[in-house]
């Protein structure tokens, strides 16, 4: 059922009824101390170092600040995923064509890379997150989630510099599919972790009961490997869900102690930043925001969706950045290990309109997407564009 390529033999699908996620707790391994093993896994893969949980770096400060020090780029359309390529260049996806443009950071230059074949356009769906394999400088392998005709699926793609512009991706590789797809709630990002596996966010496609429900794979947060096998130490050993109960997950971020955090569009009232334990239940659609309510996570901030109405998440001088669409404002949360040391501050508010993706820099700054030609926003004439943070 997955096409044939030239990559490596293609992973067995996974069965549907495989897909149960235990609601066992983490261990500590994955950065909450005191927590012992989960059930059924072993404490630790060979050769994988211990953590203690406890960030090494100091707290951040209470407040902080944003600088916009220049606009990388302009006038792209529809962009929404984002990743960055080794030495410091940007691959940046277009939602509604389907493309996928490379930009120089020396002077904000685009030129097209290719399409990403078999995408949908529709709603909110449409060629999501990006993100680059690891290995890129070996593998030269660039993943894209996206919507189809029939679900949401993640794909792996071939960069070849060599061949001429808007040629350069290889036949695409499904390493997953069957996310289920609406016109809205569609998730999409992707990243690789500390860990080295693929995590996806995903939206519960507007059907509110698959967040519950642990054989599906919306509204979910999804563990795997970079061929989308369930990875070792997942909460169930034959399922790639790592977390459930979300609503529309589109922010993933790791802290300086290698604690998974996400952004998630709440309905109206709560929007949420939360903290990822393996096997957790994030409680939609029984509650939203803080509930209180023994056997859900509750989330570690909340804002009013007018406020944020959160797609992409960063972590960078001590700080989370949660980037506001309907809010149209940066939000700052500083941390201090799994706490916020204070209220979020915000940044930016109204300037650039709808803000989408937020990425670190290896500097310690962000790059941050405007989203105002997605449909809902609007968009003047440098729209959309990139912009460069300086942040403390």
């Amino acid at each position: 059922m997955r096409p044939a390529t030239s990559l490596r033999p293609a992973a067995s699908l996974l069965l549907a009824g495989s897909l149960l996620l235990g609601v066992a707790g983490c261990s500590s391994e994955d950065g909450f101390p005191g927590e012992g093993p989960r059930q059924g896994s072993a404490a630790k893969s060979p050769g994988e170092e211990a953590s203690s949980g406890t960030p090494s770096t100091p707290p951040a400060p209470a407040k902080g600040s944003v600088k916009v020090v220049r606009t990388l780029t302009a006038k792209l359309g529809s962009p929404w995923g984002v990743a960055a390529l080794p030495g410091g260049d940007l691959l940046v996806g277009s939602r509604d064509t389907g493309k996928i443009a490379r930009v120089a950071v020396k002077d904000g230059a685009q030129s097209e890379v290719g399409e990403v074949p078999g995408v949908v356009k529709g709603g909110e769906g449409g060629l999501l997150g990006l993100a680059v394999s690891p290995d890129f400088a070996t593998d030269r392998l660039v993943y894209a989630y996206f919507t189809t005709d029939s679900d949401n699926r993640i794909a792996r793609l071939r960069y070849d510099e060599r061949k001429p512009a808007g040629q350069r991706l290889g036949a695409p590789d499904t390493v997953l599919r069957g996310i289920p797809k609406g016109n809205v709630h569609n998730g999409g990002r992707i990243a690789f972790g500390p860990d080295r596996m693929l995590y996806a966010g995903t939206g519960e496609s507007g059907e509110r009961g698959l967040s519950q429900d642990r054989k599906s794979l919306g509204g979910k947060i999804l563990r795997m490997t970079p061929d989308g096998r369930p990875a070792y130490g997942n909460p169930e050993e034959n399922s790639v869900v790592h977390s459930y109960g979300h609503r529309n997950v589109q922010g993933l971020a790791w802290d300086a102690g290698k604690r998974l955090w996400a952004s998630e569009f709440g309905q109206n009232t709560w929007d949420e930043l939360n903290l990822i334990r393996p096997g957790g239940n994030y409680g939609w659609p029984v509650v939203e925001g803080k509930a209180g309510r023994s056997g859900y996570t509750d989330p570690v901030e909340q804002w009013k969706t007018s406020d944020a109405s959160p797609s992409g998440l960063a972590f960078a001088k001590g700080s989370l950045w949660m980037a506001g669409l309907r809010g149209e404002r940066l939000w700052r949360i500083p941390l201090d290990g799994t706490k916020p040391v204070a209220g979020p501050q915000a940044f930016l508010q109204g300037e650039y309109g709808r803000l989408r993706t937020v990425l670190a820099t290896d500097d310690g700054g962000l790059w941050l997407t405007t989203s105002n030609t997605d449909g809902r926003g609007k968009p003047g004439g440098e729209d959309d564009r990139i912009l460069r943070l300086e942040v403390s």
